[in-house]
């Protein structure tokens, strides 16, 4: 699939999320970008869609809601007059001990990383089958895709994620005859979180193979390859450094 001219929608369009929203923009792809609760970092990614000369819309949402997803769908497919591609990055990531996890914490992550990611794809496929296929990408993780959970307190997360995966694999299958491609992306260390201080920040170098962090730019990578292939389908693709081998 050519990137110029189309139209993509990605959820939870913060930190990667943004940086990929402006990439696409600047291959000449008009981006619909969601938030929940971030308005100043969409805007800030709004006007830099729009600085490389697309449409850009920003949608608030709760897109764990049916019609939520269906809304920001609509709304994106109607201002662009099409929806070439979905980007599922929408996600928590909150550190709770299991003994303090309660069902609120599983279900924001269930509703969130997996529920509204299918909520999304449901809505979307209609109008990528009117255009004679798309790309759907979703977002999994190193460790879910690794099977191994190597760290405690993420419990909703990690299950969640390795769902994601699954989801993946199934909706590839039920939309192959559609010419809509779908596949993940598992990214390993790509951005240090704001909190993390420099001792925890080397630790995870050391842990990667090829000994740094990288960057947003090598998930924008992979977020094109899999929108430009024509053949690859209900793949999940590690972006981790050879994190997973260590």
């Amino acid at each position: 699939m050519d990137l110029p001219g189309r139209a993509a929608l990605i959820t939870g369009a913060r930190r990667i999320g943004a940086v990929v929203a402006t990439e696409l923009a600047a291959r000449g792809v008009d981006v619909a970008i969601t938030f929940n609760r971030g308005r100043e970092e969409a805007e800030a990614t709004l006007e830099a869609i729009r600085r490389h000369g697309r449409r850009g819309l920003m949608l608030q949402a709760d897109l764990s809601r049916s019609s939520e997803a269906a809304r920001v769908v609509e709304e994106a497919a109607t201002e662009f007059g099409r929806l070439d591609i979905l980007i599922n990055m929408a996600s928590v990531y909150v550190e709770v001990p299991f003994d303090s996890s309660t069902e609120a914490h599983w279900d924001a992550n269930m509703n969130v990383d997996l529920k509204a990611s299918y909520l999304c794809a449901r809505a979307a496929v209609p109008r990528m089958r009117a255009l004679g296929g798309g790309r759907i990408i979703n977002f999994s993780d190193w460790l879910s895709y690794s099977h191994r959970p190597r760290y405690r307190g993420y419990l909703p997360y990690y299950v969640a994620k390795s769902a994601i995966i699954g989801l993946t694999e199934a909706l590839a299958l039920e939309l192959a005859d559609d010419n809509i491609l779908v596949n993940a992306i598992a990214p390993g260390p790509i951005l240090a979180a704001p909190s993390m201080g420099d001792q925890e920040f080397s630790a995870v170098e050391k842990a990667t193979p090829l000994g740094r962090w990288g960057g947003e730019m090598e998930i924008v990578k992979a977020v094109v390859a899999l929108i430009d292939s024509d053949f690859m389908t209900g793949e999940t693709v590690r972006v981790d450094g050879g994190r997973h081998v260590r």
